[in-house]
């Protein structure tokens, strides 16, 4: 699925439609920081938590609509992998899509 992103009505739907928690998970056994910048926390990484397994683990709530993303491993971007769409930021770098129903 790949996604336009710059529709400014895709990543704000109505406010009668309350926000939901969404689990992002990345796997970096190695890594020593993973973070989730997304449009949703205006592209500011925030740090996830290192689970034993090697895993990262970040909960946030989202509103219905689409929500690009993308994961920093040790600074360097990464697309989710398990992802159910792709599309491009508004300075056409590529991201992952997650779709709130």
């Amino acid at each position: 699925m790949n996604l336009a992103l710059h529709n400014p009505h895709h990543a704000h739907p109505p406010a009668d439609h309350p926000p939901k928690p969404v689990n992002f998970y990345f796997a970096a056994p190695q890594a020593q920081f993973v973070g989730l910048a997304g449009e949703f926390n205006h592209w500011q990484p925030q740090a996830m938590e290192r689970l034993p397994d090697g895993w990262w683990h970040f909960q946030t709530e989202l509103r219905r609509g689409f929500h690009p993303y993308r994961f920093l491993v040790d600074g360097k971007p990464m697309l989710d992998p398990h992802a159910p769409g792709a599309g491009r930021d508004e300075w056409n770098e590529p991201v992952s899509v997650i779709v709130v129903i």
